[in-house]
């Protein structure tokens, strides 16, 4: 089967760091429907070292939808126009031939540029330093229904597990806000009995660290649950607000 040709103009976001003033650049790039978004940049990075020219900088890993390295925005959506996909899972047939595909990075005050479309994301890992962890000592590998725990808890924390980290929640916010991965990241330990010890103590520090960071607050907006790729839901947003507000007044008592 021939393989559909698409003749399409990109205007990619180019800068060289977080002082410099960047810009876009307009390239025109023939692709094929079945290539992914980042093969495509791929053969657009082919033609720019071809032509003596520095070629533009992206972040990606896996390529598996599975890291969230791959973060950018793509015609105003982070990760593009597909629900439920990061812009490495993203094919070319989701666009059609001619269109124009405006390609930026994730805007936001804690993301940094680093290099055109390369932001620093380290908040999150300084987020999940705060409080993402259990200091049980768990030992060696147990069997997986040694520890009863109630399947709906257990369906929550897993669905709340699947957060990448890859910022899109970021990226859609109007305000910025990292409440939804930091609300996933709470979730996931704080609804199984192995981080019950430290739940009040792990989303007093990680809300906390998540406000040092400089992202804005929630608005409800809910544009977060709607672009990133791993649907996490906002109601795990509400509960961690519960959690926040309950063990800021334990503690305030405890003052």
């Amino acid at each position: 089967m021939a393989l559909a040709n698409m003749n399409l103009t990109l205007k990619v976001w180019r800068q060289s760091n977080n002082k410099a003033k960047g810009n876009f650049e307009t390239h025109k790039v023939v692709a094929n429907e079945h290539m992914s978004f980042l093969e495509m940049l791929d053969v657009l990075n082919e033609q720019l070292i071809q032509e003596q020219k520095t070629p533009v900088a992206f972040e990606h890993d896996c390529r598996e939808g599975i890291c969230g390295a791959c973060s950018m925005v793509i015609n105003g959506q982070p990760h593009g126009p597909q629900r439920g996909t990061t812009t490495c899972q993203l094919h070319m047939r989701s666009f059609k031939d001619g269109d124009t595909i405006v390609v930026e990075p994730f805007r936001a005050k804690a993301f940094p540029v680093i290099k055109d479309l390369v932001v620093d994301r380290s908040a999150f890992d300084r987020i999940i330093q705060s409080g993402g962890y259990i200091s049980v000592n768990t030992g060696q590998a147990v069997d997986g229904n040694t520890l009863p725990i109630e399947k709906d808890l257990s369906s929550q924390a897993f669905d709340a597990a699947t957060c990448i980290g890859c910022g899109a929640c970021v990226a859609a916010c109007p305000n910025a806000s990292a409440m939804l991965f930091t609300s996933a990241k709470v979730s996931h330990l704080n609804l199984l009995p192995q981080g019950a010890i430290e739940a009040e103590q792990r989303v007093l520090s990680m809300v906390n660290q998540m406000d040092e960071e400089g992202f804005g607050m929630c608005s409800n907006v809910t544009a977060c649950e709607a672009e990133c790729p791993k649907e996490i839901s906002v109601t795990n947003i509400a509960r961690m607000n519960r959690q926040f507000i309950g063990a800021s007044l334990k503690s305030d008592k405890m003052a």
